[in-house]
């Protein structure tokens, strides 16, 4: 206990900090009637103190830091500024800065040490149903936000925006974004469409077939390059840059694939920098121009979207092949195993995969075999 003028007295903790006497005050001593802090108090943040100290973080420091305790605005900056240089393109960076500070606007004055599971379900209702994707990122980028608020002691607890034991008790679960699917034409009538499909002229039935094909992602094939495709190996490899995952990503070519190839090529260029299916005035296609060809064959928004031939993919993969689930989700560039086992699987299994695609198209065109291509004891390409 410290006494000062006028006889006030007030707690004191001395610590030592990098080989230096700190003196920490701990607030005023307390009088009959006039509050302040007991004796017993004063030990209990002294010890909290002191167990910092042990812990190599210094106490006054750390009691700065929460004074200074930001707005969700001013951390959702900060997480983007040291965050944005690492994401793939422009537009990513974008849709970020605009989910954190225009989406998730109301949180933006709260103090994050304010911010309550409720206050993140109340900012995530008015999109929850009606815009179940953007709901989901939100959420997950909020979530991310207060991760590093927990990480630099602005807030302790459990993240207010996690959904595990959080959200999912507070919104709607029948509705939530987590599950929310593509709609996939069922894999038994795909053989019937692609065959309408391959009868339509133009880039956009050309890429849209190709991507049945390729079981690949709408973004991955229309910003695809020639430079990317390698006609004597049969593969196109797609750069990391461009693939969801980040990581690089080959993909076999069937015979069905590469016809489609050589057809596009003398249309589009075909130079390194060329895209191989290019829209207007060179640019890449729309979101929206595979789409445009569906809805040309009539085929309704509620039977099949674009992207749910991926899942048809996969359906038939599952149920009609003895192909092993590892090598379906691996041909759909979706991330397999455990950390650990990720660390040490070296290969890709490009060529079990390329059983698996030539299986597709023999299924999609109704050629060769339909049951389940062998694999040869010596690792060469079956011929279905």
């Amino acid at each position: 206990m410290v006494v000062g003028p006028g006889a006030s007295r007030r707690w004191v903790l001395l610590y030592r900090w990098n080989g230096r006497t700190r003196e920490m005050g701990l607030g005023r001593a307390s009088e009959l009637n006039r509050g302040g802090l007991g004796l017993s108090d004063a030990r209990t943040k002294a010890e909290a103190a002191r167990t910092q100290v042990q812990n190599e973080v210094d106490p006054i420091a750390a009691r700065n830091a929460l004074r200074a305790r930001p707005t969700f605005e001013k951390l959702a900056e900060d997480f983007l500024s040291l965050n944005e240089d690492d994401w793939k393109n422009s537009k990513h960076r974008q849709q970020w800065r605009t989910t954190l500070l225009k989406v998730a606007g109301a949180l933006g004055k709260k103090r994050v040490d304010d911010i309550t599971i409720e206050d993140v379900a109340d900012t995530l209702r008015p999109i929850w149903t009606t815009k179940p994707e953007t709901a989901r990122r939100t959420r997950g980028r909020i979530e991310r936000v207060m991760d590093r608020a927990l990480a630099l002691g602005f807030i302790t607890g459990p993240n207010p925006a996690r959904w595990k034991g959080g959200l999912e008790h507070r919104l709607d679960k029948s509705s939530r974004p987590d599950t929310a699917h593509f709609t996939a034409m069922p894999y038994a009538e795909v053989p019937e469409f692609f065959d309408a499909l391959k009868k339509r002229e133009g880039v956009s039935a050309m890429a849209l077939a190709f991507l049945i094909l390729t079981a690949a992602r709408s973004g991955e094939v229309r910003g695809a390059t020639w430079q990317e495709i390698d006609f004597e190996k049969e593969v196109w490899s797609i750069p990391g840059e461009r693939m969801k995952t980040g990581k690089p990503h080959r993909v076999p070519l069937s015979t069905s694939a590469l016809e489609i190839l050589n057809v596009i090529r003398p249309l589009s260029g075909g130079a390194d920098g060329d895209l191989v299916f290019p829209g207007q005035r060179g640019r890449p296609l729309s979101n929206s121009s595979l789409s445009a060809v569906l809805r040309r064959m009539a085929v309704p928004n509620t039977k099949a979207t674009v992207h749910g031939f991926r899942s048809a993919f996969r359906d038939w993969a599952f149920e009609e092949t003895k192909h092993s689930r590892e090598i379906i989700e691996i041909s759909l560039a979706h991330v397999v195993g455990s950390k650990t086992e990720r660390a040490y699987r070296r290969g890709d299994a490009l060529d079990r995969r390329r059983h698996l695609v030539d299986h597709w198209r023999a299924y999609l065109t109704g050629s060769g075999d339909s049951n389940v291509i062998p694999m040869s004891q010596s690792g060469n390409r079956a011929t279905p």
